[in-house]
């Protein structure tokens, strides 16, 4: 509440609403020492797409901004994402994500931040070249009429909504001026509970979304979806790891020593700094040249793992909260 009353934007123009969800860690009673917010409180635990959907009820202004209660936002960032929809074009602002990474943090975290170095990067061109192509729950924000109820047992609330925004015709612009900062996950194990899920949800989406693979209906927009997150959660990681005995198949068969030869030296190379970069994880030492590919093998793992979790059908609205570093100060 502190960052969000440190915002610069105007105070008569900025509503704040929280939705709380089954909550009993006393969320609840310490809001009410705030009374410049609206509680919705739900007794129940039915997941943030269900929180989102009961918090749009209570909003009427034509803006809405969408964040979570454990990251905070830098304080122009209110006022950033207004201007970018000055373009009437753009129905959704998708803010940028931060990992606050300290010293003392393990790998987990570290993997984490150079894992949204990236991932921003490539919404900013996506942005360049016609619209990024999603948002993060972190910090993005909707034009109110184009909200969309979701299915209750959505994964990616964020991913699935700003995309249905984009399939109206409007775009989602990227803004590097408005960041959210977060700590990183504790340790690879608690990483791997989001990458899994997060996966699933990237499958999910998939299906739900599938309308926008028509490139004749959605243009430029589906060449952006297809190869910035279909191949990621569906056929990167299946043929990631088929090259190595598709490699080996070939050399056996006659093929180019020379050239297949180097291609599998490479890989078994890669392979190898991975492995070794996950037994110094274990030992809590960062190494960045070793943790790279590490974190790569770790991701792509993961997304097989993602498609027994969506077959179990273990999938709710309801997120398995993934501990996280402690830091300092992330108001900053």
């Amino acid at each position: 509440m502190r960052n969000c009353l440190g915002l610069d934007y105007p105070a008569d123009k900025l509503h704040i609403v929280w939705t709380t969800d089954g909550s009993n860690d006393s969320t609840n009673q310490r809001l009410e020492d705030w009374p410049q917010a609206t509680v919705h409180f739900h007794p129940l635990r039915q997941g943030k797409t269900a929180a989102m959907t009961r918090g749009m009820m209570l909003v009427d202004t034509p803006l809405v901004v969408f964040t979570d209660a454990n990251t905070m936002l830098n304080r122009e960032a209110i006022r950033e994402i207004v201007r970018a929809f000055e373009d009437p074009k753009v129905g959704c602002v998708a803010g940028e994500k931060r990992i606050a990474v300290q010293e003392k943090d393990g790998a987990a975290a570290g993997g984490e931040g150079i894992y949204w170095k990236y991932e921003s990067t490539l919404k900013a061109l996506d942005a360049r070249l016609y619209s990024a192509v999603g948002a993060a729950g972190e910090l993005f924000a909707v034009r109110r009429e184009l909200f969309t109820v979701m299915e209750p047992d959505t994964l990616l609330d964020d991913f699935i909504l700003s995309l249905r925004i984009a399939m109206q015709g409007y775009k989602i612009a990227y803004c590097t001026q408005a960041y959210a900062i977060e700590s990183g996950s504790a340790d690879m194990r608690e990483e791997q509970k989001r990458k899994v899920r997060i996966a699933a949800g990237g499958l999910q989406s998939i299906w739900r979304l599938r309308e926008l693979l028509n490139p004749f209906r959605y243009g430029v927009l589906t060449f952006q979806y297809v190869s910035h997150r279909v191949l990621r959660w569906s056929l990167a990681p299946v043929l990631l790891f088929a090259l190595l005995p598709l490699n080996i198949a070939i050399l056996l068969a006659g093929g180019s020593p020379v050239c297949y030869g180097t291609i599998l030296a490479l890989q078994l190379l890669f392979y190898i700094m991975g492995g070794w970069g996950y037994y110094l994880s274990t030992r809590q030492v960062k190494n960045k040249l070793l943790f790279i590919p590490y974190y790569f093998l770790f991701m792509n793992i993961n997304v097989m793992k993602g498609v027994n979790y969506l077959r179990k059908k273990k999938g709710t609205g309801a997120w398995e909260k993934a501990k996280r570093t402690k830091t300092e100060s992330l108001n900053q």
